[in-house]
């Protein structure tokens, strides 16, 4: 049997790693440098809660909207991500205690927090979005959010060392190069979906951009405040990239609905 190559044994490595999809038949798994196709995947679950906004647009109230899709949103990752923001809280509470905290099963009052205070900008972000732009436009930030979310970690990954010796998440460092050259799949896939905006509209071009600020801000941020990174903080990046990314967009257009109200 030819061998397949090795990028598309990581891209099904990272399919069955960051969401709860059904395996690839015929091709193992493998689990090198999945972090790098991390955004591909985001395409998809991403892309899902874009055609549940639009499948359902028409007959739905907004708050119904938003409430199945973020629960859509938990269910394809299976709350992997979810559980690194609550973790990753607990840690930032305990001080110098934070590992020891970050690893105890048991749930502490600052996580509880923290993943409400997640859901509650997501779901602003999209209330926000649903009033004042199209159901296109929520779609596409959606999407865009969900993949600058999962380009977030990268970030953590080459700038900082990971904390513990033999945690769960120590292999996404194994065998990676230098950071564009990880990133280069997610920057390709950037690009593509760029060249859409001319298209589809300017008005999504501030969707394509502003999940960068949390993207690019939230790894160093956490990195200096707990010295490193782990698997419960790459969750954390991602989530609070989305959460953050989608309110960002549900601002922007808001403002931009409102200046157009004036002008008008």
């Amino acid at each position: 049997m030819r061998q397949l190559p090795a990028w598309l044994r990581d891209l099904a490595g990272a399919w069955v790693f960051y969401s709860v999809l059904p395996a690839w038949p015929g091709i193992e798994p493998g689990f090198g440098r999945i972090a790098r196709f991390a955004p591909w995947v985001a395409v998809v679950l991403g892309g899902l809660q874009a055609l549940l906004w639009l499948l359902t647009a028409a007959w739905l109230p907004p708050l119904v909207q938003v409430c199945l899709v973020i629960v859509l949103a938990l269910v394809l990752t299976g709350g992997l991500h979810a559980d690194g923001v609550v973790d990753t809280a607990d840690g930032l509470a305990a001080g110098p205690r934070a590992l020891e905290a970050m690893d105890d099963s048991r749930v502490g009052a600052a996580g509880v927090q923290a993943l409400v205070v997640v859901l509650l900008l997501r779901a602003g972000g999209l209330l926000a979005l649903a009033a004042a732009a199209s159901p296109p436009v929520v779609a596409w930030s959606l999407l865009l959010s969900a993949i600058w979310g999962r380009i977030s970690p990268l970030l953590a990954i080459a700038r900082f060392p990971y904390l513990r010796e033999r945690g769960t998440a120590a292999f996404h460092r194994q065998g990676r190069g230098p950071l564009l050259r990880e990133l280069l799949p997610g920057l390709l896939l950037l690009a593509a979906l760029a060249l859409l905006v001319p298209l589809l509209g300017l008005q999504l071009l501030p969707a394509l951009l502003l999940p960068a600020l949390p993207a690019l801000l939230l790894p160093g941020w956490l990195g200096r405040r707990l010295g490193g990174h782990s698997g419960d903080t790459y969750g954390a990046c991602v989530e609070w990239t989305e959460a953050l990314g989608l309110l960002l967009c549900g601002l922007m257009a808001s403002a931009l609905a409102a200046v157009a109200g004036a002008a008008g």
